[in-house]
């Protein structure tokens, strides 16, 4: 599993589709039209996720490893 920062999971998101609806404190909060789930990336730095997290986010968000 490649590891990457909360900033380029974002835009990983945003050209999936999804757009950013708040930031609440250090953590941007994405929706997308059409769909019931929102999705909260911490953005702290340029800090890897979690393996877990960003597993959890791509299923979320319909991502498969090669698009990261």
């Amino acid at each position: 599993m490649k590891s990457i920062s909360g900033k380029q999971l974002c835009s990983v998101l945003e050209k999936k589709g999804w757009t950013l609806k708040k930031i609440h404190g250090s953590h941007h909060v994405f929706m997308k039209a059409g769909r019931n789930e929102r999705i909260s990336v911490p953005v702290h730095s340029n800090k890897d996720l979690k393996v877990g997290l960003l597993r959890s986010i791509m299923k979320l968000a319909d991502i498969n490893e090669k698009e990261l």
